[in-house]
């Protein structure tokens, strides 16, 4: 099991190879991009796929972690466990509530996404690049350097997303 960006761990491991799979929203591209072999879910609070479940950010994992105690000790225990924690999330009972995240967001001039991970930058203090004659922003110099290694792997990846 992983939550959030662990899911970046078990890819890596070869576990996930050939299988569906989520991880946090902010990492969506990235994760798509590095592990091409694994069918990305985005709008899953949690994927399970056999022995292996992956989780999006904090509160999809303790989704999870609620549906595996349902899995392995019923409804009612996973029910009673929620209520003791005092946790209101019923995101654990339905693994497709994330469809927020369903569809990319995408990258306009007014409010521009990193090319890499999709996740907001200010224009203003943001690492820029300029690719093709279009200026693209990166929440950090790693992003940056990643999208300048290979721009036209996030540029075609990007497009219509």
């Amino acid at each position: 099991m992983s939550v959030c960006t662990g899911a970046f761990v078990l890819a890596k491991t070869g576990l996930l190879s050939g299988k569906a799979a989520t991880t946090f929203h902010g990492a969506f591209v990235s994760f798509a991009n590095q592990f091409p072999d694994i069918r990305l879910k985005r709008g899953a609070r949690f994927v399970e796929d056999g022995n292996l479940a992956t989780a999006g950010g904090l509160s999809s994992g303790i989704d999870l972690a609620l549906r595996v105690v349902e899995r392995y000790f019923g409804r009612e225990v996973a029910q009673r466990t929620a209520y003791d924690m005092e946790y209101q999330g019923l995101g654990w009972m339905n693994p497709d509530s994330n469809q927020v995240y369903a569809i990319a967001p995408v990258s306009t001039a007014e409010h521009p996404l990193c090319p890499v991970c999709g996740m907001d930058v200010d224009p203003k203090t943001a690492p820029k690049s300029v690719f093709k004659g279009t200026t693209y922003y990166f929440c950090s110099d790693d992003d940056k350097k990643t999208f300048d290694a290979a721009p036209d792997k996030f540029v075609s990846a990007n497009k219509g997303s």
